[in-house]
């Protein structure tokens, strides 16, 4: 199985594509920082073949070139994405507008040199790595939540326009995980995860092709309460946090 890999440079990215480095897979892994890419693929022998592509994907039309040149991608992990960290200070638009051109936008671009290929073979699995935080929209991060939040509508859709083309959309929502983009955070995580448990999980969730996983179930059960709650109810809550 050829299996492409977005943000494979760090974190869940660099977790999952040492769990799909065994014989039988063919890695394309894609990021922006060429030496960490280089250092991974040399702790990747097991792997029938490991090809890095070094692309910004907030570079759309450098990122369409790049994965144009791959064959017979079978399935894509569009895991890169960026967060602002926490702050109750408006974004400034540039950098709220990088945000969703990364965790947005570069999916849709990668989509679209990758479903034609899927749909002409009738195979091939789409997996985007969402956030439990994409359910409910803290003040503190507005823009990561919208973005991510957004995903799973577009997530949704190609899941409904593809079925029917034998494409497999899995969509996953994790809770806090240990990477360098949680590092950032100065506030306690609950249920945190370390990485390698974290993208085992995930692992677990596409083999079983779980078209909606969030976890930890805990961690999702309470959001899922709380937006259960009346509004009222629900905004003071929120405003309790902050």
């Amino acid at each position: 199985m050829k299996i492409l890999i977005t943000g494979a440079s760090s974190g869940i990215g660099q977790e999952l594509s040492k769990l799909y480095a065994t014989k039988e897979n063919e890695l394309v892994l894609l990021a922006r920082r060429k030496d960490r890419l280089q250092l991974l693929k040399s702790q990747l022998a097991n792997a029938k073949s490991v090809e890095i592509l070094i692309a910004d994907v907030g570079k759309f039309d450098e990122l369409q070139e790049k994965v144009r040149l791959l064959e017979s991608v079978d399935m894509v992990i569009l895991n890169a994405g960026i967060s602002l960290g926490h702050s109750l200070e408006i974004t400034p638009f540039d950098d709220f507008k990088n945000l969703y051109d990364v965790n947005l936008l570069a999916n849709h671009a990668i989509l679209e040199v990758l479903l034609p290929q899927f749909k002409a073979k009738r195979n091939g699995k789409i997996v985007f790595i969402s956030s439990l935080a994409s359910l409910i929209s803290m003040p503190t991060s507005v823009a990561y939540s919208s973005s991510k939040r957004a995903m799973n509508a577009y997530a949704e859709g190609i899941r409904y326009k593809y079925k029917k083309h034998g494409i497999k959309v899995i969509n996953i929502l994790p809770g806090f995980i240990k990477s360098e983009m949680t590092d950032k955070n100065s506030f306690k995580m609950p249920f945190l995860l370390d990485t390698d448990a974290g993208a085992k999980r995930i692992y677990n969730a596409i083999a079983s092709e779980r078209r909606f996983y969030p976890f930890p179930l805990r961690f999702y059960l309470i959001i899922s309460l709380l937006n259960m709650l009346p509004q009222f109810l629900r905004d003071k809550i929120v405003n309790s946090l902050l």
